[in-house]
């Protein structure tokens, strides 16, 4: 098939890169000068910094075998260290090899600053949601799943990997998207909650890998352009589905892996109820404060910070322990539209003031501010019973994006898995299997 894929963030580079895999001609579309989407490289001050943060885990199976398939490797590109989750003051949830149930009870029995009673409370709660198949109410947020927690179980484990995970407060996010994350990323197999940090920018570690990939093989890849509409092949609305034009140009199938809301303006004269479903979808923005301090270097490459009213980073990332850049520490804020509305000025303050107390006996010379990045709809609200956008728009015509309907919140694996999908829904559809609604 000829196949328009329009976007190249992480959804729509999988699309492609899959695409060309099996055989497919390619067209690929980005507004931006570069590919990424809302994981991207972005230069500032002679730095290749990143709009944000991002962890993997060992779990993102497919986002690991695209890596290779294009010829990054992930051993050179990602840090890789078993699953710990270390704060300031020393105190930290490691995971050791082995079994994954076994190595999650003697993390939490080993763990530093929990009481026996606290120790036990987690592991019996753990084990009720393993019996239960990790699934409950679709009603429930996390903060309802773990309220008979005690108060430091869930501040030091619970609210700071649901944030990470959902981009979503506790209180907001929901308890079977949660629990369902906790399962493959804590209980799926060896190695599976294992850290993956980026020792590369978000460029370098997979797009223009991927890029570079596509182009070898013949597909078309056009940046900076942006598609201004998608209509029906043949002149005949009554007639047998024969195809898209893009702008023009003629496709059998088309992928629509922009964001949600370019991908609905585009989607709307097709499917308006399948539009107003993606514009429906409340996102969140996540926050990133760049700081320096020449000479300071971390215990940790990565940092896990206790957030407040006037504390807002939940983690920092020691940029010179992972990347070489010494001195520079990136600070982030997920969940953050209450502070994204006090604007840059009262983030960069609160941050620095957070990290001279958190870090006070860790920094060598006063922190700098280098740079704030707001991702203004870096993830949507995973909220409980949300009713995601499918992925079938119309005959010929899918979305992909971490947005799309899907057993995963708004990350990079999610995205990868959806612009897979996309392409396996096209050739089903094309063989007459039908495509998923």
């Amino acid at each position: 098939m000829r196949i328009a894929v329009v976007g190249a963030g992480w959804a729509g580079l999988a699309a492609a890169v899959e695409a060309t895999a099996r055989g497919h001609a390619v067209s690929l579309f980005e507004m931006a000068a570069a590919p990424g989407g809302r994981a991207r490289r972005v230069e500032s001050d002679g730095l290749a910094l990143d709009n944000g943060q991002h962890i993997l885990i060992g779990a993102y199976t497919e986002t690991l075998r695209l890596m290779a398939q294009v010829g990054v490797e992930p051993q050179r590109a990602l840090l890789r260290m078993p699953l710990v989750l270390p704060f300031a003051d020393g105190t930290a949830l490691r995971l050791r090899a082995g079994p994954p149930a076994l190595a999650f009870a003697r993390a939490v029995l080993s763990r530093k600053g929990w009481r026996w009673r606290e120790r036990f409370a987690l592991l019996a709660a753990a084990s009720a949601w393993a019996r239960a198949g990790f699934r409950c109410n679709e009603a429930l947020t996390v903060a309802q799943l773990a309220a008979r927690l005690p108060t430091r179980i869930r501040a030091d484990l619970i609210d700071p990997l649901c944030v990470a995970a959902l981009n979503t407060p506790a209180r907001f996010a929901s308890a079977n998207v949660f629990l369902r994350v906790l399962r493959d990323a804590l209980f799926s197999g060896r190695g599976s909650a294992d850290l993956l940090l980026p020792c590369v920018d978000l460029g370098a570690l997979w797009p223009d890998a991927a890029l570079g990939w596509l182009g070898a093989r013949g597909a078309r890849v056009r940046l900076s352009q942006r598609i201004g509409s998608i209509e029906p092949a043949g002149a005949d609305a009554s007639a047998p589905h024969t195809g898209w034009r893009v702008d023009g140009e003629p496709a059998d199938a088309v992928v629509l892996a922009a964001s949600s809301v370019e991908t609905a303006r585009l989607a709307r004269p097709f499917a308006p109820d399948w539009a107003e479903r993606a514009l429906a979808l409340r996102h969140e923005p996540i926050t990133t404060v760049v700081l320096r301090s020449a000479g300071t270097r971390l215990a940790h490459p990565m940092l896990a910070l206790r957030d407040s009213a006037g504390a807002p980073a939940q983690f920092v990332f020691d940029l010179g322990r992972l990347r070489g850049m010494d001195g520079v520490f990136a600070f982030v804020i997920s969940g953050a539209s209450a502070w994204a509305a006090k604007g840059n000025e009262a983030i960069a303050a609160a941050v620095l003031a957070q990290a001279g107390a958190a870090l006070s006996d860790q920094v060598e010379a006063p922190l700098e501010l280098v740079r704030v990045f707001t991702e203004k709809r870096a993830t949507f609200l995973c909220t409980p019973g949300l009713e995601r956008p499918t992925q079938r728009i119309a005959e010929g015509l899918v979305a992909a994006g971490d947005y799309v309907d899907g057993p995963y919140p708004a990350t990079l694996e999610g995205a990868v898995r959806s612009g897979i999908a996309a392409i396996k829904a096209l050739e089903d559809e094309g063989s007459g299997a039908g495509v998923p609604t």
